[in-house]
């Protein structure tokens, strides 16, 4: 059995950990030219049910330097406003982990190789007569498999035309996702889990990433042949508004810095310090998305994995969770096949309503508390 996975972001990359764990033959197709083309986004919070999953797939060497380069997430959620003034309290959160999705997707690509093919856009596919699938891509070649895995993130190519009827919806406002490097004097600004400040025309959520020891530093002695970014400890930061920011488009964050710096300029000191210094590199406007629900549509040589079927607000903090969970669940159906306890279409048949199922749950509970986080229009 030979499975194709469109897209190596940290769902497409757990999924191929978890089946060569299981000696099942996996090739990955990412569009970007290497994995560092651009910045990966902000932090993300792994829950114990997301946690499990990620190490579930990952081969247990490489369980150590994990826990080494993730950080705690525990603690009170306070709610204050711009001038740090506590509102109230949202309750405390214990057992998660923070983990760097850059510093998690290198982790991640340990030990694939030449598994994963950089600069091979998957722009669409061919169902064989003889139940196998063909991944078309952008340059008009092709290659053969027993089932192609859409994991190519909210714009999938292979949603589109698997469900072309399917709505991917943008939530209405703006946002912006900062990062600024860890001191001691901001890292104050975060003592629990989590800081959402509740300003005049805008939200703000704080969180930190600390890690537990510098990542590549930790990979040189846990796992000298992982070889990871060297990455400070930070606070990320989102900004939600009600309208996108006024003016001309900016053409780099300093401009969007600058605007932001405007709107908090009467805040607290330490949060217009906050902005102020935000990493011009890994700082960048924000679009949210979700999607609508989709029935299941008959299984065939071809599924969908993560954002690439449902995408949601992170107002829920699920949607990394929820990758993991789609590829330990998928490698777990396969594996099986390849074990030859079950047959594919029924393997992935079962994947698919259990993964629509929890999906499209955890979209709905982020649109629920989406108001808690966003600013009266």
């Amino acid at each position: 059995m030979r499975v194709l996975v469109a897209g190596a972001g940290i769902g497409g990359l757990c999924l191929a950990q978890g089946l060569v764990r299981a000696g099942i033959d996996v090739r990955v197709f990412e569009r970007e030219g290497a994995a560092d083309s651009r910045y990966q986004g902000f932090r993300i919070g792994l829950d114990e049910p997301g946690l499990a999953a990620l190490r579930e797939c990952l081969p247990p060497r490489l369980h150590g330097l994990l826990a080494a380069v993730t950080g705690p997430l525990a603690g009170e959620r306070r709610v204050v406003d711009e001038q740090l003034t506590e509102l109230r309290r949202l309750g405390p959160t214990s057992g998660g982990t923070a983990a760097d999705r850059h510093v998690l997707r290198q982790l991640l690509l340990a030990g694939l190789g030449d598994r994963v093919e950089f600069g091979r856009a998957v722009v669409g596919y061919r169902e064989r007569a003889d139940g196998r699938v063909e991944a078309r891509f952008a340059d008009g070649t092709g290659v053969l498999g027993d089932l192609l895995v859409g994991a190519d993130g909210v714009g999938s190519a292979i949603r589109r035309q698997l469900l072309p009827g399917a709505e991917v919806a943008t939530v209405p406002g703006g946002a912006l996702l900062g990062r600024t490097p860890m001191t001691e004097r901001l890292a104050a600004l975060v003592p629990g889990a989590g800081t959402l400040v509740q300003g005049p025309g805008a939200s703000l959520l704080i969180g930190r990433m600390e890690f537990r020891r510098p990542p590549r530093l930790a990979a040189a002695e846990l796992a000298p042949e992982v070889e990871l970014p060297d990455t400070g400890s930070y606070l990320r930061w989102v900004v939600m508004l009600p309208e996108p920011l006024g003016g001309p488009a900016p053409t780099d964050w300093a401009q969007v810095r600058d605007r932001l710096l405007v709107l908090v300029r009467d805040w607290h000191p330490d949060l217009v310090e906050l902005v102020r210094r935000s990493d011009v590199g890994n700082s960048s406007p924000l679009t949210f998305r979700y999607s609508e629900p989709v029935p299941h549509w008959g299984t065939g040589p071809v599924t969908l994995l993560g954002d690439a079927i449902h995408p949601m607000p992170p107002s829920a903090g699920q949607g990394a969770n929820l990758a993991f969970r789609d590829a330990a669940l998928l490698c777990r159906s396969l594996t099986a096949v390849h074990r030859g306890e079950a047959e594919l279409p029924s393997a992935v048949q079962e994947y698919e309503l259990r993964m629509l199922d929890r999906g499209f749950t955890a979209v709905a509970a982020g649109l629920a508390r989406l108001p808690d986080f966003t600013p009266a229009r």
